[in-house]
């Protein structure tokens, strides 16, 4: 039997662990602040099943990271029937704010505030900056009239170079850690990292690129699917610094293309090509790191894996 103060007598009881002190103590778990702002995934591109699967993954790997978080999709291109607009969404969020502060005010809650700062904070699913798909983000923005914050896109970081060098490896276009002693008879001696949105995009896409370069010791490129003759003229200036075996690295998430132009771009510049970075873990956690530093509770940005 137990007594009110514990356990009876031979029972071993719990105790709580003493916090470790010093430097190297772990960090409390960070938890969504209390009635925080929704995140809410900005989709671009023509909506479909295999996109609404890409997103609900990169959104359950931000509630993985951040319990308690509310994060949506919404979608540029939406029906508002199978697919959310960012516009209904970001209404939606709005009306179930307001709702709660009625709820509390009339269950008599004490000290409850009415709601200030941002409904939501919205992240566009994008690699790289795309000034067409961001402006039609914005517009969708100011159409719901609702307070919202926009973040900036994903890239580029460290963890976009490392998905990046996952996929070539997945493709067998490049080895898995540079530090084993094992080739792939098919790996690329040059990759052209594909983007789009433009020469801003391009210019975005080199610095990851120049991360992917340190990782597989070869030379990368960027370019745009979205100019006409980008990726040949890449694949010409590889070719004549000595790349013989070219792979096609889309810096892409997915949603943003129609997967047509990746494989004429392919076959137009006579190389290989690895798949979009889809919902590559480092997506959820870009996508959260933008959340939260825009909230002001992020300590760090995540930490890419170290070059190998």
């Amino acid at each position: 039997m137990s007594s009110p103060t514990g356990p009876a007598s031979g029972l071993p009881v719990r105790m709580p662990r003493p916090r470790q002190p010093g430097r190297h103590r772990r960090p409390e778990p960070l938890v969504a602040p209390e009635d925080a702002p929704a995140l809410v995934l900005a989709v671009p591109g023509t909506p479909s099943a295999v996109t609404r699967s890409l997103a609900e993954e990169v959104v359950s790997i931000a509630r993985s990271e951040l319990p308690g978080l509310d994060a949506r999709i919404g979608y540029l291109d939406g029906d508002d029937a199978e697919f959310p607009t960012l516009q209904s969404v970001l209404a939606r969020a709005a009306e179930e704010r307001a709702a709660r502060y009625e709820q509390a005010v009339a269950a008599g809650v004490e000290g409850v505030k009415m709601p200030d700062g941002p409904v939501a904070v919205v992240v566009p699913l994008l690699a790289g900056p795309d000034s067409a798909l961001l402006r039609q983000v914005r517009q969708a923005v100011m159409e719901s009239r609702v307070a919202a914050d926009l973040t900036d896109v994903l890239g580029p970081h460290p963890l976009l170079a490392e998905a990046l060098h996952v996929r070539l490896s997945e493709a067998g276009l490049a080895r898995a850690d540079r530090a084993r002693l094992f080739t792939v008879a098919t790996a690329a001696d040059g990759i052209i990292l594909a983007s789009v949105g433009g020469e801003e995009a391009v210019q975005a896409a080199g610095i990851t690129g120049m991360l992917l370069a340190a990782r597989l010791a070869v030379p990368v490129m960027a370019a745009a699917l979205d100019q006409e003759g980008s990726i040949s003229s890449i694949a010409e200036q590889l070719r004549a610094s000595g790349s013989q075996q070219l792979a096609l690295a889309p810096y892409l998430i997915g949603p943003e293309i129609d997967g047509g132009l990746l494989t004429a771009a392919a076959e137009e510049a006579g190389c290989a090509t690895a798949e979009p970075l889809g919902p590559y873990p480092a997506i959820g956690k870009l996508a959260l790191a933008k959340y939260t530093t825009a909230l002001g509770i992020a300590p760090q940005q995540p930490q890419g894996a170290p070059v190998r």
